[in-house]
């Protein structure tokens, strides 16, 4: 089955030309919460590979609220976008686009390593994937794109509201005491406390939910798919709190 988009647009097009994009795409983003029942929860990352020359884009699907890893998937493709930032998008999503229609279940959410519409055009990678597969998405960052927030009490659980002007754009989120928080900004489909809920109730022992954590493996070390594009099994995750 996997996931594919109901909306297409060229990908080979100048810096310009993406923000312009952007800026046509951004009115299509859903705030508000249009979610069915969530029975599985997909993590989206991205890495490099040969001097950044390709692009290896990692999804690992999770059942939840277990958050058992179901099936990966991987993809690797030349990478056809230079790094801009603001445009991070163009230069990972043709990756995670391929990556996500290779799974043969279909998640109901997106968690992706960055932003939704905590943006300067209010249009990160999860607002653009939410839109292009019209599928819920959240945008859970490990740093801060834009925007400013007050003093986050040291809690699991306790958020405070990133602002641009007046503008909220997103949450500053402590998912573990005495580690850095996370900025999570609603994608597409979803608004911001539930975005929150669900970036919470998918975080366990370690800073990052299971999600980011397994992609983020995948998309990073090479040696776990060894010539394998895809899996049903487990991948075995390092349990140091420098990969948390």
């Amino acid at each position: 089955m996997g996931l594919t988009p109901l909306l297409n647009h060229a990908w080979d097009v100048t810096p310009a030309a993406a923000r312009a994009l952007q800026e046509s795409l951004r009115g299509r983003v859903v705030l508000r919460d249009r979610l069915g029942e969530v029975r599985c929860v997909a993590g989206v990352d991205v890495g490099f590979e040969q001097d950044n020359t390709i692009t290896r884009a990692a999804v690992a699907l999770l059942s939840y609220p277990e958050l058992e890893l179901m099936e990966y998937a991987i993809a690797r493709r030349p990478t056809g976008f230079p790094y801009v930032p603001g445009l991070l998008s163009f230069r990972e999503i043709p990756a995670v686009l391929e990556a996500l229609a290779r799974l043969r279940g279909r998640p109901d959410l997106l968690l992706c390593d960055g932003q939704g519409i905590a943006h300067p055009r209010r249009f990160g990678i999860a607002a653009h994937l939410g839109v292009l597969c019209d599928v819920p998405a959240i945008g859970v960052a490990k740093s801060r794109l834009l925007g400013t927030f007050g003093q986050l009490p040291d809690q699991r659980g306790a958020w405070v509201p990133l602002r641009d002007g007046g503008e909220i754009i997103g949450a500053v989120l402590r998912t573990r005491r005495g580690v850095k928080p996370l900025f999570v900004s609603p994608g597409h489909r979803i608004s911001l406390p539930t975005a929150v809920y669900y970036t919470l109730a998918c975080t366990g022992r370690y800073r990052l939910p299971e999600t980011t954590r397994q992609a983020h493996h995948l998309a990073s070390v090479a040696q776990f798919v060894d010539g394998a594009d895809s899996c049903l099994q487990s991948v075995p995750l390092p349990t140091g709190e420098n990969n948390s």
